[in-house]
């Protein structure tokens, strides 16, 4: 699928194609992968769709100066192009920023949305820590990918970091993964996130290092009745670790909101 700027975006689907769709937004410097071990929990209820973003899986083509809000701009195009009318969208981490402005851009395209282990951005974001930020920006790709390990997983999850879909897509260049970083970086919706019409729910691991817990509690405060659970104990991949706990709420957030879906 071609955006109107000429960039080749790759998009996958699951599910039953008569079923209402769920997007699915995976986080920063990560492919549709992201979704692997979770999507297959939605399929009984919701046609997904996935994209890689720019610069990931099979979305290749010219670096520029990217962001969440052309991320959230190449989102809005593959409903579109899908001919979905209206779906409910699921972001995770950088793909929670860039849900944020698909929700409120197009507010016609999201009919719920869940934002998971993500923050406003700006200047009222709460940051990760100086120990955090050091230790992510060691030299040495395998001390950064058990970094990563231990930040997005508890000490009881029984999988190695090889096993792992949520630490960064390795195809990237550097280059890519750093125009990713500075998207990431550079979020800002705190503006925007009051005009959020849609139902949402937004959740997050008590113990995220990555993106501290207190950006869940600003974002609920900023989008009008969003709904706030937090998952004691869980890490920035508390959604993969917990999805026997976390799913299901999304589901029954996704389907007990609209009572055509019940």
């Amino acid at each position: 699928m071609t955006t109107p700027d000429g960039f080749a975006l790759s998009v996958q689907t699951g599910g039953r194609p008569d079923d209402p769709t769920l997007l699915l937004l995976p986080g920063q410097a990560n492919s549709h992968a992201w979704w692997d071990r979770v999507r297959p929990g939605f399929e009984s209820r919701f046609r997904t769709v996935t994209f890689d973003y720019r610069g990931t899986g099979a979305s290749r083509g010219p670096l520029d100066a990217w962001s969440t809000a052309l991320f959230a701009a190449d989102a809005a195009h593959v409903l579109v192009q899908l001919d979905v009318p209206t779906a409910s969208v699921y972001g995770a981490s950088m793909g929670g920023r860039v849900a944020q402005h698909l929700a409120a851009a197009h507010p016609h395209l999201v009919d719920h949305l869940v934002l998971a282990c993500t923050s406003p951005g700006g200047p009222h974001a709460r940051e990760r820590g100086p120990d955090v930020r050091r230790a992510l920006a060691v030299a040495d790709p395998e001390a950064r990918r058990e970094t990563l390990h231990r930040l997005f997983y508890t000490h009881a999850w029984p999988h190695g970091p090889g096993a792992s879909t949520l630490l960064g897509d390795p195809t990237m260049s550097r280059d890519e993964a750093r125009a990713h970083l500075r998207a990431s970086a550079d979020h800002d919706a705190w503006d925007v996130l009051p005009g959020v019409s849609a139902p949402t729910l937004v959740l997050h691991g008590t113990d995220d290092l990555m993106v501290p817990a207190d950006n869940a509690d600003l974002i609920a405060q900023r989008v009008p009745d969003a709904v706030l659970r937090l998952h004691q104990g869980g890490r920035h991949g508390f959604f993969e670790e917990f999805a026997e706990t976390v799913t299901p709420q999304v589901l029954s957030f996704l389907t007990q909101q609209d009572g055509a879906r019940t």
